[in-house]
């Protein structure tokens, strides 16, 4: 295969490289590219050195299979259609095409035949929060229909980038050294603090990174009957996110039916011991695969509700891995 990644010095785009490497993806020739200040950086992929090209509107995608595409909404809509002119598969990790009809939102676990309908060669990949809990919700949906979900989610630096990362390690070093604290990529100080708010507020109320696990989750479930209630709040995390998830099913499913489906589910590890203090924390969940699962007990507010609490790597199954992981499906399954 002939792949390329747009956006290959950004967090993601690192992962990406990372991911290949890890699943053995067949990976004949790798090409970078991102913007003209990244143009010309060199990474090492399998002992190769590659060379940051800068993005532009020309045919350095002819003969390209796959292009994992990271470099933001506004670039993703602008090259869309020179990265796909000469028939590459476009797998975008931006929220640009998500909810066009034409484009399918994969999380290959749950929807993975989706993939192979493609008339724009374009296939999106999810929010980072809605991948880590459809995997879930994908278990529990298999044994009863879910009618509802409420959620809040504990999101990490990591989902705003690597300067947002670096920045929560500096404010913590200048906060000990007496200094105030550089503020740039959150609206406050995230060190010592949470802020429940992640991307901009939109009339209802919600932000738009809520709106997105509402609208997400029913397109990738097929479902339009469930519904979806989030609280996005960005946590002094450095990587992976947590969410605390309830779900009403249309009949009831108890937490021993629920365990024994996610213990099976693709993608799902459960840590779920609380007598011996076994439960999913983001510390053990960075850098890992799955998305692990534990805290299952019944909603004793609702008779048909069951509620959860999970941990995933945002840059990996969040972002990088699911994308590869859609790739791969493609490959197994052609």
């Amino acid at each position: 295969m002939n792949v390329a990644i747009v956006g290959a010095s950004g967090a993601v785009g690192q992962e990406l490289m990372k991911v290949l490497d890890d699943l053995n993806f067949p990976v004949d020739n790798l090409t970078l590219f991102g913007s003209k200040r990244s143009a010309g950086r060199s990474y090492s992929f399998r002992g190769k050195d590659c060379v940051v090209k800068e993005l532009c509107h020309n045919d350095d995608f002819r003969g390209i299979d796959i292009a994992f595409v990271s470099a933001g909404g506004s670039t993703s809509k602008e090259f869309a259609s020179t990265i796909t002119k000469y028939g590459t598969l476009m797998i975008d990790n931006s929220s640009a095409f998500r909810m066009d009809k034409d484009v399918p939102l994969v999380v290959p676990e749950v929807n993975g035949a989706d993939a192979f309908n493609t008339p724009r060669r374009i296939i999106a990949n999810p929010n980072c929060t809605t991948i880590l809990m459809v995997v879930a919700l994908k278990a529990i949906a298999d044994i009863s229909p879910i009618k509802r979900v409420h959620v809040a989610s504990y999101q990490a630096a990591s989902g705003a980038g690597a300067a947002a990362m670096d920045e929560l390690v500096k404010q913590y070093a200048q906060i000990a050294a007496g200094e105030a604290p550089t503020v740039e990529k959150f609206a406050y100080q995230l060190a010592y603090n949470l802020i429940p708010h992640i991307d901009v507020f939109t009339d209802n109320g919600y932000t738009k990174e809520e709106m997105k696990m509402h609208n997400e989750t029913r397109k990738i479930m097929h479902s339009d009957d469930i519904s979806v209630s989030a609280t996005c709040v960005r946590v002094p995390v450095l990587r992976a996110h947590s969410e605390s998830v309830w779900v009403e099913t249309e009949s009831p499913v108890s937490p021993e039916e629920a365990r024994e489906a996610l213990a099976k589910a693709d993608g799902v590890v459960v840590v779920d011991n609380p007598a011996e203090k076994a439960y999913p924390m983001p510390l053990d969940a960075s850098g890992k695969d799955p998305v692990y699962v534990g805290r299952i007990r019944r909603d004793i507010a609702n008779p048909n509700g069951l509620t959860f609490w999970l941990s995933g790597d945002q840059i990996r199954k969040g972002a990088a891995l699911n994308a590869v992981q859609i790739a791969q499906y493609i490959l197994n399954n052609s």
